[in-house]
C-alpha cells in the first residue's frame, strides 16, 4: 500500500469508533438498559437497510455500463 488517505476516511477507524464509543459512554456514567440496547439496534438496522437501497440506487444512476450477461 503506497497511496496515503486521511485517517477519517478509513473504514478501521471508524469501525474502532463505533466498538469504542459504548465503553466510553460507560465510563462516564451512561447507563443503558435491556430495552435501549434493543431500540439501538432496530434503528441502526433501519439506518443500514436505508443506506444500502440509497446507495444502490446512486450505483445505478451513475453507472456507464448496462445491466447484462457478457457474451463469451
Amino acid at each position: 500500500m503506497t497511496d496515503v488517505k486521511s485517517f477519517l476516511t478509513s473504514k478501521t477507524v471508524w469501525g474502532a469508533v463505533i466498538a469504542i464509543l459504548p465503553q466510553l459512554a460507560l465510563i462516564f456514567g451512561f447507563q443503558f438498559t435491556e430495552a435501549d440496547a434493543a431500540d439501538l439496534q432496530e434503528k441502526v438496522s433501519a439506518i443500514i437497510s436505508a443506506l444500502g437501497g440509497i446507495y444502490a440506487m446512486y450505483g445505478r444512476v451513475v453507472a456507464k455500463e448496462q445491466i447484462g450477461l457478457k457474451s463469451q
